[in-house]
């Protein structure tokens, strides 16, 4: 495998760099509480020169960024001691399930919002005595007229208290293999029942929406 960089690789690193130069992070804020609208801010900063999402396709607000290329990303937002951006799980999950698996309509509705935080995405993968063991899963979602009622418990949905959506997976079938038969749900965290909205069919070991 050949890992040395290319001449689009560099021209990638030289632009974000100056692009750093011109438009440094804010310092940290001292209280603690102030630290995610700093996240937000400056994912804000780099959402207004199309850095927020590097390595999304160029139809979607990207910049087809390389496996190399977002190494190189990180690399520079480390040595200039910036924050990663508020929206990681959206940035990083939410968003390219969307970009793979979603309609159009779904895209542009949730797209725009995660490269600009306004619309912060948390996972809803993890649960009570299973963590991220797929296999172990118990959420499950039950088909209602207008909609799906979700019984279970996420745990570790980091900046949850934040988050307007939750990727939720819950299981659709319970006598399919345990790996099968999960649904991949888009939940409005703001609202005070479950409420979640699925993408549209996917085929393969895992249904990711349905």
């Amino acid at each position: 495998m050949d890992l040395s960089l290319n001449e689009q690789d560099f021209a990638f690193r030289d632009e974000f760099d100056e692009w750093l130069q011109r438009n440094p992070p804010l310092r940290r804020p001292d209280r603690s509480e102030d630290v995610f609208a700093w996240r937000v801010d400056w994912q804000r900063s780099l959402a207004s020169g199309g850095w927020a999402s590097v390595h999304w396709p160029a139809a979607y607000g990207g910049r087809d960024a390389t496996l190399a290329q977002v190494g190189i990303y990180y690399e520079l937002l480390a040595g200039a001691d910036a924050p990663l951006p508020a929206n990681v799980p959206g940035l990083l999950c939410g968003g390219p399930t969307v970009i793979d698996m979603g309609t159009d309509s779904q895209r542009e509705r949730y797209l725009p919002a995660i490269v600009d935080a306004s619309e912060i995405w948390c996972q809803g993968f993890s649960e009570p005595g299973a963590g991220s063991d797929l296999a172990q899963l118990r959420t499950r979602a039950e088909r209602l007229a207008g909609g799906w009622r979700i019984h279970g418990q996420k745990v570790w949905t980091t900046e949850a208290h934040h988050s307007k959506w939750c990727m939720l997976l819950a299981r659709t079938d319970p006598e399919a293999r345990r790996h099968q038969g999960i649904t991949y749900f888009v939940m409005d965290m703001d609202q005070p029942e479950v409420n979640a909205s699925p993408l549209r069919q996917a085929s393969g070991e895992y249904e990711f929406c349905e």
